[in-house]
């Protein structure tokens, strides 16, 4: 069996900005051909499983400019430069929800499009929570809502939950509540 890795011989910055970086990369494929690769290169992020002590999911509704709609998912957010990911994962869920988690475990990690981008999203579970306050950023609306299993799974089904960490996370919830049982 060849190696499977490209070496990168060359790499042309496309495009910096807030969020994201774009670079154009060529590189030597296994076999020795040259091919160009287009990689996005993202700081990572957090998302965050909050689940109340009404066993209720904590979500919230929020426009997505890239699919022109509104989509309900967990809390979640970009990590800031140096940030730690249970640093951000407190931050976001208070931001977005004002809950305030006295307990945060790392559940799994997982890469969002690995065909293209290096974004790695790290996905928490709060637990001991209480409730502070609500305090997104200026360019950022957001409406709460908590929903209990039977709801999360219709919203999957209506196409308002369609992003992978909220299907995961609630996947994730079921198995936790099957597991009890």
């Amino acid at each position: 069996m060849k190696k499977l890795y490209e070496e990168t011989i060359k790499t042309e910055s496309i495009y910096k900005g807030k969020i994201i970086d774009l670079e154009l990369q060529e590189v030597v494929l296994p076999n020795g051909s040259h091919s160009k690769r287009e990689i996005v290169n993202h700081p990572g992020a957090v998302a965050v499983i909050c689940i109340t002590g009404e066993n209720k999911m904590v979500m919230v509704r929020q426009y997505r400019k890239a699919l022109k709609k509104s989509i309900i998912e967990i809390p979640a957010g970009k990590l800031d430069a140096g940030e730690k990911p249970e640093d951000c994962a407190k931050r976001e869920l208070e931001e977005e929800t004002g809950i305030i988690a006295g307990i945060l475990k790392e559940c799994d990690s997982f890469y969002t499009s690995p065909g293209f981008a290096n974004e790695l999203v790290y996905v928490y579970e709060a637990e001991n929570l209480r409730q502070g306050e609500v305090h997104t950023d200026e360019d950022e609306f957001v409406e709460r809502m908590d929903v209990t299993l039977t709801e999360a799974k219709k919203l999957i089904r209506s196409g308002e939950i369609h992003d992978a960490k909220t299907i995961y996370a609630i996947q994730y919830w079921e198995l936790k509540q099957y597991n009890k049982a």
